[in-house]
């Protein structure tokens, strides 16, 4: 019996009840499915849409093997069902590890070299094992690859820009993303297309990818000769940002907490008389009476309508935190429990958190759900003039991460759980589109392959304030924009433990703020020391929230404040050339930060640095991330260079050693680009 099979766009392979379909996704672009389950129609997870549009792919069959080739990238199926992809050069990029005494069949020769392992093992390359419900635990193992290098992957907290050798969990918690897309070294990207928990082991002797419970294997495939090649296939399959609004292209001010209206507004005006330009101001959470109302609570917020009116005549935006936590005492718990709406336990009680509150999440894989958030908030938001939102707690961050016990509308979070934070921009993003908006950005704790396409900044959660902390961020920033998610930020300064007296802590904070200019997005947010209780411990009886300290950029005394408003004022310069990185972001994909060799793909020693990189095509940022350091090695690629701060010309192609007292952070600037023009008035 013949196990193989060609259709218009694809080919397939069946035996036993197993399946499997290899089918033309994108550009040079391939997917693949396969199940030991009846099929079912695709689900699109990350991807737009079934990617048929483009040229029609080459399907062709040479005795026991099926090739499918789409632009530059071609898989092979056998009749064993054993798949390898290769480039358009014919070089593998990648096959599955199969270990079985199987030798009824010739598989394939590269060269004179039989690639047919025969072995008592018995691994397979594609495991199955069924559990009660109809699911199963899945693994898919690849060969290893020496000498690769793996990137993107989404947001760990770990200095490893490099993945290779690295276990990553697959799943959302507070300051992990799990964006499951890698860019490797050897010319493909490859995106694991199912938002179930698991792990990938990208291991010496080989790769595997798990989920813990799933109906299917669901990955695509891409090969190109750049890294950016491949980050903009990936982007043109799964969505690019929208246009980023000009007004969040400066400074953006916030702090853990504004208490009241008058001492947001109070702020905002002092930014205003001092002459520093503030573009987004934060009323962070617990502003509303009880968790799930989502309204100001008009004790402290007597009119949130005159507050953005006063805000946007100062050239300052409001963004309003939203938490999808919901206790049983708001005014909307009623109604969301009785439609489904909210998160499900399969044991215990459901309490899904606990701070402030036993609260539970709201369930934002259900459409029903998203449209109940929206209508909520942009009746107490929207129509108040309120135009950005800050989506936290949107892993869901649940007090016990025991992804066993809960299930979604769309499914146990076994299988679907990491999606929840795409949902959650999406609904956001869904209704602002129904209000007219086209330049949409939310402020998102996480994100899942395609957030993006829905406007999800991410920031990278509730990380300690400290230098190993603040070098964690390098890598994770980097690899975010690997994975395709190019809007990115911090807390500068870091979340938990700055006193703000400190010179420990002034010194991170200069160097924090030094490296956030050259990132996506400037932020200022943190619960700095000392705190401050609630003057009320309860009131109505139900928990209120402390306060930080001062997180302005005078908070920290006027050594600080002068080297802070001087990088202010040097963002403001950069503006033009941070809207163009924008600009790219949402036509291409384009990460504005990008590891070295994303420009200069061809110089081995761009492959090598994790510890500085390019903002955009024409600036080399190297931060400092030590303590006490005042100096530092950079890299210069080939080409013309300029010192930033000096206008020295520098010869690239080496290695150079600078200086970086504490007012300045190394950068330069690749001669004779229009960017120059921003350092020209340094004061």
């Amino acid at each position: 019996m013949d196990t193989l099979a060609l259709e218009d766009r694809a080919i397939a392979w069946a035996y036993d009840g197993a399946w499997l379909r290899i089918v033309a996704h994108g550009r040079d672009g391939l997917r693949l499915r396969a199940s030991p389950f009846a099929p079912e129609p695709a689900r699109p997870g990350a991807l737009l849409d079934d990617g048929t549009d483009g040229a029609a792919p080459i399907v062709t069959r040479d005795g026991a093997t099926a090739r499918i080739t789409n632009g530059r990238i071609t898989a092979e199926v056998d009749l064993q069902g054993r798949v390898r992809f290769l480039n358009a050069d014919g070089t593998l990029l990648l096959e599955e590890k199969w270990r079985q005494r199987d030798t009824t069949s010739k598989f394939w020769t590269v060269g004179t070299k039989d690639v047919r392992m025969i072995s008592a093992l018995g691994l397979s390359g594609r495991e199955f094992k069924p559990l009660p419900g109809g699911a199963a635990r899945i693994a898919v193992r690849f060969e290893a690859k020496p000498g690769e290098r793996l990137y993107g992957m989404g947001q760990y907290q770990q200095p490893n820009l490099d993945l290779a050798g690295c276990t990553l969990e697959l799943a959302q918690r507070n300051s992990q993303a799990s964006v499951p897309f890698v860019v490797s070294s050897e010319g493909y990207g490859f995106l694991w297309n199912m938002p179930a928990v698991g792990e990938a082991h990208f291991a010496a002797n080989g790769t595997i990818w798990t989920a813990q419970a799933a109906r299917e294997i669901d990955y695509w495939i891409t090969a190109a000769d750049t890294p950016a090649a491949i980050v903009r296939n990936y982007a043109a399959v799964t969505g690019t940002v929208p246009m980023m609004p000009d007004y969040a292209l400066g400074l953006w001010q916030s702090k853990l907490r504004y208490r009241t209206q008058d001492e947001l507004l109070a702020v905002a005006r002092d930014y205003h008389a001092r002459g520093i330009p503030l573009a987004v101001i934060v009323a962070d959470f617990f502003h509303w009476p009880v968790q799930g109302d989502w309204r100001f609570d008009p004790r402290e917020w007597p009119d949130p309508a005159a507050m953005t009116a006063e805000l946007k005549a100062m050239g300052t935006e409001l963004l309003v935190s939203v938490w999808p936590t919901v206790d049983p005492r708001s005014e909307n718990y009623a109604t969301m429990a009785e439609k489904g709406y909210l998160v499900r336990a399969n044991r215990g009680l459901d309490v899904q958190q606990e701070f402030l509150g036993n609260t539970r999440f709201i369930d934002t894989t259900h459409p029903g759900a998203r449209a109940f958030l929206w209508d909520t908030a942009k009746r107490n938001y929207r129509d108040q003039g309120v135009a950005m939102f800050w989506l936290d707690e949107a892993e869901p961050e649940y007090s016990a991460y025991d992804f066993d016990n809960y299930r979604y509308h769309a499914g146990p979070v076994l299988e679907i759980g990491n999606a929840y934070p795409l949902h959650y921009a999406q609904a956001f993003y869904d209704g602002l589109r129904a209000e007219g908006e086209s330049e949409i950005v939310s402020l998102v704790r996480c994100a899942w392959a395609g957030s993006q396409r829905y406007g999800a900044l991410v920031w990278s959660g509730d990380i300690h304030s400290s230098f190993e902390a603040m070098r964690n961020q390098l890598s994770a920033g980097l690899n975010m924009g690997m994975a395709g998610i190019p809007w990115w930020t911090t807390d500068i300064g870091g979340f938990h433990g700055g006193h703000v007296e400190d010179p420990g802590f002034h010194e991170l904070m200069i160097r924090w703020f030094q490296w956030a200019v050259f990132t996506p997005v400037l932020r200022m947010h943190g619960h700095r020391d000392p705190i401050t209780p609630p003057a009320e411990p309860f009131r109505d009886g139900v928990a209120q929230c402390d306060t930080g300290a001062g997180n302005e950029l005078w908070s920290f005394g006027a050594p600080v404040f002068d080297v802070l408003r001087r990088y202010a004022a040097l963002r403001e310069r950069l503006r033009p050339y941070v809207a163009g990185l924008m600009r790219a972001a949402h036509e291409t994909g384009d990460p504005l930060m990008r590891p070295m060799f994303y420009d200069h793909p061809d110089d081995p020693e761009c492959w090598r640095l994790d510890d500085q990189y390019m903002f955009g095509p024409d600036l080399l940022v190297a931060p400092v991330t030590t303590a006490g350091q005042s100096e530092r090695d950079v890299y210069l690629p080939a080409g013309q260079w300029r010192d930033a701060w000096t206008g020295e010309a520098v010869a690239g192609g080496c290695q150079i050693w600078c200086d970086a007292p504490l007012d300045r952070l190394p950068v330069f600037v690749r001669a004779g680009a229009a960017v120059e023009a921003a350092f020209d008035r340094i004061d």
